[in-house]
């Protein structure tokens, strides 16, 4: 049984980033920043309520008689307690003789062509290892793109107008961004062993070094690119995050109303009608959160019994990387040219080139990640270079389409030549000749010719027609 160290580390950037994110309040207050101080309390404890209710929900301590339980977590304390729990779990196993086990069945990896099925037996601590784990994965998500993500963007945000950084914001920075590239990793994760839940996925540690440079670039690109925006343009970056944020979220709530399916109604059964449509809003908020600065690698689908999108498109992720490449490029642009001597002090051009590159790094490690590091891309049911290259093939001929003017289409006389035209006759005399059944065609054909002329070019052709046949016959 694997020592379960993705809680110790999910519950160590929680606790962490409340420490510093507590402290550098206190600093604001002091100073007299209420506005600071009161969206950095904001962006600490919504999360870190939401991360609480999220627990609560996963283990059913609400129909469970655990109340020094529930009230550890209304004091901000449940993952503290489910990490300690989770690891006297851990070292509880082998010591006391499981009255029962559980049997399951995983398919490995295929090797030659061939996949071999493996029976293992799971036993009741493991059973509830794996519970901890699952649901700390799900509450990092949740606090890396509901919390670190805002409280990222607004610390970065005051370093820039005060043009200095401090201790305690500069910590509470390099917290943030490591929580939310944890989160983005588990997140990848996450998906893997949802799509494959059949498979047994071992993840290697250059899959989860890639996943890391992946997200780390993107992430920190995203932010940085926000930030540069609204210092120069505040009243424009509402809008921005605002369509950006409602486009993700009502994105899964189209692709169901159009899919005709049934209400959802297997999510849990204790809830009614209005609370799985609570469930599923904040659902589909986090996911928005996600995509607001990242790509989501799990992706919604409210029609399906799982909520979750199984299938790989490659198509969907390119168009979203293609997308949001052009809009951090044209909200930089946006930036060097309304740019204030408020960054007399360094070089724009420099950085906004840095900052475009650094986008492309992490596209690029993301490309390595799925060709080559991925654990189960032996199932995969297409190439992902070949269906990005696809994609970029489509989105080249529609652009040109579109960018085509319609007086590039060829001058060639709308009607033809006496001596084509000549030929086409004989060789429909001719099959007409040897047909026994006569079909005439129904269509009408058009051709591009001034109104003036239209009538009696087709009226010659007409009589040309009637007198080759006659003869003919």
């Amino acid at each position: 049984m694997r020592l379960p160290s993705s809680i110790f580390v999910s519950v160590s950037l929680f606790t962490a980033e409340t420490t510093a994110a507590l402290y550098l309040s206190s600093t604001y207050r002091s100073d007299g920043d209420q506005i600071w101080q009161g969206l950095t309390l904001l962006f600490t404890l919504v999360p870190s309520v939401l991360v609480q209710l999220t627990l609560t929900f996963i283990h059913r301590d609400l129909s469970r008689d655990r109340p020094l339980v529930l009230l550890l977590h209304i004091l901000q304390l449940g993952p503290i307690v489910r990490c300690l729990e989770a690891f006297c779990i851990y070292g509880s196993v082998g010591r006391v003789e499981e009255p029962y086990v559980s049997i399951t069945r995983k398919r490995q990896m295929p090797r030659r062509g061939q996949s071999e099925e493996v029976e293992r037996q799971v036993g009741q601590a493991e059973g509830k290892l794996f519970t901890h784990r699952a649901a700390f994965a799900r509450t990092s998500v949740i606090q890396a793109f509901l919390g670190s993500a805002p409280q990222l963007t607004l610390q970065l945000y005051i370093c820039v107008l005060q043009q200095a950084v401090s201790i305690g914001r500069g910590t509470l920075m390099v917290i943030s961004l490591l929580s939310i590239v944890y989160g983005a990793l588990r997140c990848n994760i996450l998906a893997i062993k949802i799509k494959y839940d059949d498979y047994e996925v071992e993840v290697r540690p250059v899959a989860y070094l890639c996943i890391f440079l992946w997200r780390s670039f993107e992430i920190a690109t995203r932010v940085t690119v926000l930030v540069l925006f609204s210092s120069v343009l505040q009243l424009w970056i509402l809008p921005v995050v605002l369509l950006n944020f409602f486009i993700f979220f009502l994105y899964p709530w189209v692709l169901f109303w159009f899919s005709h399916s049934p209400f959802p109604e297997n999510i849990e059964k204790t809830l009614t009608r209005v609370g799985t449509t609570i469930v599923l809003c904040l659902l589909t908020f986090l996911y928005a959160g996600i995509n607001m600065f990242c790509w989501s690698a799990v992706q919604l689908k409210l029609n399906d019994p799982d909520l979750i999108n199984k299938s790989q498109n490659w198509y969907r992720m390119a168009v979203y990387y293609m997308l949001r490449f052009v809009e951090n490029a044209s909200l930089l642009l946006l930036w060097y040219v309304f740019q204030t001597d408020f960054y007399r002090f360094i070089c724009a051009p420099l950085l906004l080139l840095q900052l475009l590159v650094a986008y492309a790094l992490g596209i690029c490690f993301m490309l390595l990640f799925y060709q080559f590091c991925h654990p189960c891309r032996k199932l995969f049911s297409s190439s992902m270079t070949q269906g990005l290259w696809d994609c970029s093939a489509l989105l080249c001929l529609v652009c040109h389409a579109a960018l085509d003017p319609p007086d590039s289409v060829a001058l060639d006389p709308p009607y033809p030549s006496p001596t084509t035209y000549k030929e086409m006759v004989d060789d429909t005399s001719y099959d007409m000749a040897n047909d026994t059944t006569y079909t005439m065609p129904n269509d009408t054909v058009t051709y591009g010719v001034p109104n003036d002329t239209s009538h009696e070019v087709l009226s010659e052709m007409n009589g040309n027609v009637s007198h080759s046949l006659s003869s003919n016959a």
